[in-house]
């Protein structure tokens, strides 16, 4: 009786054709389920004779190899149906989905533009680390250990670190350069760099930088300010820059940059708050305890330095009034820059 049954499965299996994923998965359940009317049967095995159990275990077995080659043999033939119908339904005459082409970030079009306009005039992009040591970061670049810059709650330190920290500015490359290139050196240093500020609509604790560095025998005060006025014109358009005395570690004297953009316009007015001068960099010379830091005979070489905000550039650059909008990532925003080189 039970081997007649365990027969009668067998010619199920060989004679079922389901032609749907539907119908091929109640085959599924019905032969190899985890309650398939096989196994049903195969736990009736007790019930046959000693001498008939070998055969009964062989028949059950050989019923079980069945379901499983037909269920592989179906479902290739299925999917390889599904495979076909889905390319005959393809229409090989219709245009294809155009390529959106990504642009380029406002902030990636400004660095880019400052490192042309300094390159032409022999400047080399030098670049290093964004996790930096303090020597590198403040003791070689001037900046002595009670400087407020050094406070936790003005610089990121690495966890577990006093001496470890995301770098403040790229000065840092410089310090580093110097300290292994004997003169004449002449570079510009781009990149991020972090300071532990409030996230407003003026600042972010995350910016970048490009700060110049020249030294050479004979470099002057003189060389500084021809250079930042071909920056200005370049950059800018601008014919007229002025330098007000200011205050940095590392250069002596020191200065801030402003350029004459005129108030002949009402972005200009507001921009330069009606006095037609507007900010853009600071810099200096380099102080001579710097030179002799990074190991550079302060006697023979003198050398100059500035930096700039990137962002502040390209707000300037483009008319952008919330220096947010740099960070948002919103394509509506970025897509208006895609044409600009």
């Amino acid at each position: 009786m039970l081997f007649n049954q365990v027969n009668d499965i067998i010619a199920e299996i060989a004679q079922a054709a389901p032609q749907s994923p539907e119908a091929l998965e109640q085959f599924r359940i019905r032969y190899l389920g985890s309650k398939n009317v096989i196994k049903a049967l195969s736990a009736e095995i007790r019930n046959i004779p000693n001498e008939q159990k070998r055969d009964f275990g062989r028949l059950v077995n050989e019923a079980i190899q069945s379901a499983e080659a037909k269920f592989q043999a179906l479902k290739t033939q299925l999917e390889a149906a599904a495979e076909e119908s889905s390319a005959a339904a393809l229409d090989l005459s219709a245009p294809g989905e155009p390529l959106v082409w990504g642009t380029r970030h406002p902030i990636t079009i400004t660095m880019n533009r400052i490192i042309r306009i300094f390159e032409r005039i022999g400047f080399v992009i030098a670049e290093d680390r964004e996790i930096e040591d303090d020597w590198h970061n403040f003791t070689a670049l001037n900046t002595p250990e009670d400087h407020p810059a050094r406070d936790m709650q003005d610089t990121y330190y690495l966890r577990g670190s006093d001496s470890l920290l995301l770098r403040t500015h790229t000065s840092s490359v410089q310090a580093r350069l110097m300290a292994v290139q004997q003169p004449p050196i002449r570079i510009i240093a781009p990149g991020r760099v972090y300071r532990n500020e409030t996230i407003s609509a003026r600042s972010h604790c995350q910016f970048h930088q490009v700060e110049g560095l020249y030294v050479d025998e004979g470099v002057s005060f003189a060389d500084l300010k021809q250079t930042l006025l071909y920056f200005a014109k370049e950059m800018f358009g601008a014919t007229q820059i002025r330098l007000r005395p200011s205050f940095f570690p590392f250069t002596e004297p020191s200065a801030e940059m402003d350029v004459y953009l005129g108030t002949d316009t009402e972005d200009n007015y507001r921009l330069t708050k009606g006095t037609g001068w507007l900010e853009i960099l600071g810099c200096g010379m380099v102080d001579p305890k710097v030179l002799d830091n990074c190991g550079i005979d302060s006697e023979k070489y003198t050398g100059f330095a500035f930096g700039m905000g990137i962002e502040r550039q390209a707000m300037r650059l483009f008319g952008i009034n919330d220096i947010r909008l740099l960070f948002e990532n919103d394509v509506r925003f970025l897509k208006q820059f895609g044409t600009v080189v």
